[in-house]
């Protein structure tokens, strides 16, 4: 059997990290900032919780509709470049919108085009980099330190622009996505074309492993909702400044990089479900700690929790799914484990923001509870593996 040779490929990580850099700095405006412009467009705490919740719910949607065009065609790439031109006009129309009524119909209409771009991303990446020899964490982290930057870019602006005009900032970040996005590697070049799910080939969704570490994965990061919505308006509150502000949550993803950073290293027996369970236990004890009211000098420490909280279920979460995916369902199998993160997710931000505007920080009790179930279903997802 003749085996074609694999030509030496230069340049595919270094591309990946600057999508993924560019994709992130947008996110660091976003995650920490937007409910500061939804605040500043006039809706109160509840509604707030109901808009960040709409993209958790419509990826539900979205994202298996993209996935299934990305493996059918083989086309991961180019459904990646459309969906980050198609987010660029997005987040311009939401910066136009005016009234609670507007604001949620472009808010989903943004949503629908830009949530498969993570999956889709990351089996991608997931993909080409295995071909390659390459660990997804050392390039995945470059997207982790430019949150930082995004973060902080954010956090510096919100003293001198007006809140009302942070949406046009989500919009630059969006556009160098775009560009990014053109600039990725074609997979042909150095991955196998994607085979078709052979006849017979058990489902995915009749595997109780999956199942459970999915939910595992799922519970843990929907935990993070009060934190995601909240944190940032809390904290202003509280009289920290936007570069207070941005300053724990960058530390928090700092901790998140020092993990990716050593991923690819780390030993055999940290395999998919202890990340997961780890996460869950980091969760757990983070957000117990943040439903105390601790002093601001204890926000430091709890914010290197994020490693576990978020990057350590991020990695298992990834990790396992790569492993259980059929040949050539890498996209599909991405796309179930986004959409039962957008499910939770969803149903998780819409709660907080009524469990915040009934109870402020001790909301973050109910969040967890929701990293330590997931710490169960992590353990069951060990055991039935």
């Amino acid at each position: 059997m003749q085996h074609r040779p694999q030509l030496p490929e230069f340049g595919f990580a270094p591309r990946l990290a600057v999508f993924y850099a560019a994709l992130f700095a947008a996110f660091g405006v976003q995650l920490p900032f937007f409910p500061l412009w939804l605040e500043a467009k006039g809706l109160d705490a509840r509604m707030i919780g109901l808009v960040l919740a709409l993209p958790m719910l419509v990826r539900v949607f979205a994202i298996p509709f993209a996935a299934r065009q990305a493996d059918r065609r083989e086309a991961l790439r180019a459904t990646l470049i459309a969906a980050s031109v198609a987010t660029v006009a997005g987040y311009t129309l939401l910066g136009f919108a005016a009234g609670p009524v507007a604001i949620v119909a472009a808010c989903a209409l943004a949503a629908a085009v830009y949530t498969p771009i993570m999956p889709l991303a990351d089996a991608y990446a997931l993909r080409g980099l295995a071909t390659r020899g390459h660990a997804y964490g050392p390039v995945r982290l470059w997207g982790s330190a430019a949150f930082i930057a995004g973060i902080f870019g954010a956090g510096f602006a919100i003293d001198w622009i007006a809140a009302r005009d942070l949406i046009w900032l989500i919009v630059a970040g969006s556009l160098a996505t775009a560009l990014a996005a053109f600039a990725l590697a074609p997979l042909d070049a150095g991955a196998p074309a994607a085979e078709h799910k052979p006849a017979g080939q058990p489902s995915l969704l009749r595997n109780p492993a999956f199942i459970a570490a999915v939910a595992a994965a799922a519970l843990i990061q929907a935990s993070h909702a009060v934190y995601y919505g909240f944190s940032a308006l809390e904290w202003i509150a509280a009289g920290l400044d936007g570069k207070a502000v941005a300053a724990l949550w960058a530390l928090g993803v700092i901790a998140e990089i020092a993990l990716f950073a050593v991923s690819g290293r780390l030993p055999l027996w940290l395999g998919p479900t202890v990340l997961l369970m780890l996460g869950g236990a980091g969760g757990a004890l983070r957000w117990t700690a943040m439903a105390l009211d601790p002093p601001a000098l204890a926000l430091p420490l709890l914010q290197c929790l994020h490693a576990l909280s978020f990057c350590a279920t991020h990695l298992g979460a990834l990790a396992f799914v790569s492993r259980a995916a059929p040949p050539g369902l890498a996209a599909t199998a991405q796309g179930y484990l986004s959409i039962a993160l957008g499910a939770v997710m969803a149903a998780s931000m819409g709660m907080s923001g009524l469990l915040y505007a009934s109870f402020g920080s001790s909301a973050y009790a109910a969040m967890a509870l929701s990293a330590l179930a997931g710490g169960v279903c992590a353990f069951l997802a060990h055991r039935l593996r």
